[in-house]
């Protein structure tokens, strides 16, 4: 550390603010917000309390900037500008440089309304943007089923129509359009639509459906049945979208919602707005962490920064956790029940979707980054002091202490590693000892690994609970290997993590990946067990029918199994093969056992 930038940490202000941090070369590395300066910036450079990412960027640090604020609040927005205008590499950002569809109402007489991805300062009024042209389109097609809006783009001056500019197109013709053209629908009348209009985009329905129930009203009085009939179908067209629409209480109005999730690699934000109990704008985004940011921080950036993008002045935010950031004149709520409760799980059920679907593609197209956010996530979730990139997991089978095998598999990377599995045979252990034959098979392997200079595992699973890990860890602790290597036991029937001296298991996440993979090789393990159990019953089945023979060995056994694979085979064999494989003498003897 340089000595000026040692004056200047010692000298740092305790208000809110924003910070800045330079390389020598005066590349923005950071900029930060917090409530306190002095605290915040001193904290990046206490080892004990930055992370292993921290720790590199803050090694590149030669100079830093402050700017005191009034506000956290007044410090996040300035961190905000200065993130999008100078794009620092070690910050977090929305990056989306798509351009999103608004709702246009023009603003000129008798009003177009249309789908534009560019916004004009005419007057004209714009709804969005839509994170998906589709429900926009689906929307827009709505209206124009409910109500006859003219397409052209002629300039309906009132007096260029008084002057009879303009005839009446195809679209009038085919009843799309009642003709304002030539004054056959008036100013008022149109001006009522677009003011329907307005309120089913903004997901207040009321208007339109009195607009549409007066009109129908006005048509049966006259007894036009067929124009009153055509109504009654928009008003039960706009109540079917209405119903798809509603997903709260419509009581709940011009609300903003924020659900998340995250992993160790990045954040999901879904953005819900509110507006009479109608969700009319939708947005889900990834955010990759680059340092070791806090759901608290991202979800708070995130939150100013979506707001700014789709143009928000709520004053009610619902989020899934407390924040510490106040915002003037707007309350953050974290709802505990009822409707709001629902509304931000349904937003966090987004989110989570959301990463599922990424996380799919990334596996097909970046299988390598798959791995590498499987193995920090379950270096975090495990406890341990490295990646497990070499998990072994062990297993016992027998019957009523016949035939044990012990199995030893082998993951790489998360995947299987087949020709790195081993089977082992107890030597020591006499009956069903499960916990003396771990012990041994334990010992057994890192032994022979440390021996030959092999590299070890960075985690062990033991398939099984208590019993069987503690068995295990004595084996690590004869070996020196305790504390060097992180083991654990995973129990079958809550799927219950267990840790060396700790009573109180881990339970994960039942959708978790690390406790899939855990599953996996468990399973693994299970498998190969049980497979090189029932050959070695088999086998043991098969000699001792032919140890019943006089005068036939277990190398003679051996040597016919070889040959003839099965004791079936053995028995149709002719005197002459048998004889072929094991001398004229040993080979009759087998041939009369089974035909005399």
């Amino acid at each position: 550390m340089n000595a000026d930038l040692d004056l200047q940490l010692k000298t740092l202000p305790s208000d809110p603010g924003v910070y800045r941090y330079y390389d020598k070369n005066s590349n923005l590395l950071y900029v930060g917000k917090a409530k306190n300066l002095k605290n915040r910036v001193l904290s990046y450079f206490n080892k004990n309390q930055a992370g292993y990412r921290t720790r590199i960027m803050v090694a590149k640090i030669f100079r830093l900037e402050t700017t005191v604020v009034n506000s956290e609040y007044d410090a996040l927005l300035l961190e905000n500008n200065l993130i999008k205008e100078h794009q620092p590499f070690y910050n977090v950002m929305l990056k989306d440089d798509k351009t999103y569809p608004w709702i246009c109402i023009k603003n000129e007489d008798f009003p177009r309304i249309f789908l534009t991805r560019t916004k004009i300062k005419d007057g004209s009024e714009y709804f969005g943007p839509y994170a998906k042209v589709r429900p926009a389109k689906v929307l827009l097609d709505t209206i124009k089923h409910l109500y006859k809006i003219r397409t052209c783009n002629l300039n309906l001056s009132p007096k260029k129509i008084e002057e009879g500019k303009y005839k009446v197109c195809l679209e009038y013709h085919i009843k799309n359009c009642e003709g304002p053209c030539e004054m056959l629908e008036m100013k008022e009348r149109y001006d009522k639509k677009i003011e329907a209009i307005r309120g089913i985009i903004k997901g207040d329905f009321r208007t339109a459906k009195e607009y549409l129930t007066n009109q129908m009203m006005t048509f049966a009085e006259n007894l036009e049945f067929e124009n009153a009939q055509m109504v009654k179908e928009r008003i039960d067209l706009l109540e079917n979208y209405q119903h798809k629409h509603t997903v709260v209480n419509p009581s709940i109005n011009d609300v903003d919602v924020f659900g998340m999730t995250s992993d160790e690699t990045a954040a999901y934000i879904n953005y819900f707005k509110i507006q009479n109990g109608n969700i009319i704008q939708s947005f889900t985004t990834e955010i990759k962490k680059i340092l070791e940011e806090t759901d608290e921080d991202i979800l708070e950036e995130a939150m100013i920064e979506i707001r700014q993008k789709f143009d928000s002045d709520s004053k009610e935010i619902l989020i899934p956790f407390h924040l510490s950031l106040e915002i003037p004149n707007v309350k953050l709520i974290v709802p505990k029940v009822g409707d709001k409760k629902r509304i931000v799980e349904l937003s966090e059920k987004n989110a989570k979707e959301y990463r599922i679907e990424k996380l799919k593609a990334v596996q097909i197209v970046d299988p390598e980054r798959h791995t590498n956010r499987i193995m920090a996530e379950m270096q975090k979730l495990l406890r341990m002091p490295t990646e497990p990139r070499h998990i072994e997991g062990f297993d016992n089978s027998n019957i009523q202490g016949t035939n044990p095998v012990s199995a030893c598999v082998v993951f790489k990377d998360g995947k299987p590693s087949k020709a790195d599995y081993r089977i082992f045979h107890p030597k020591t252990v006499v009956g069903p000892d499960d916990y003396k034959t771990m012990e041994e098979v334990i010992y057994r392997r890192y032994k022979r690994l440390l021996d030959e200079a092999e590299p070890l595992p960075q985690l062990i699973l033991i398939d099984g609970g208590k019993g069987q890990l503690s068995s295990s860890v004595k084996s690590l602790k004869l070996l020196g290997l305790y504390g060097k290597i992180t083991i654990i036991g995973i129990a079958k029937r809550l799927e219950e993590i267990y840790f060396p001296e700790d009573p109180i298991p881990l339970y994960l996440d039942k959708k978790s990946e690390t406790l899939k993979i855990l599953q996996r090789v468990r399973d693994e393990s299970h498998r190969f067990g049980v497979k090189h159990h029932r050959t070695r019953r088999k086998n043991s089945t098969i000699k001792s029918e032919l140890e019943e023979i006089p005068g036939i060995g277990e190398k003679a056994i051996e040597l016919l199994l070889s040959k003839l694979k099965s004791v079936k085979r053995v028995r149709e064999s002719s005197r002459e093969t048998l004889e072929e494989i094991l001398g004229k003498s040993r080979g009759g003897l087998v041939w009369e056992y089974f035909n005399l």
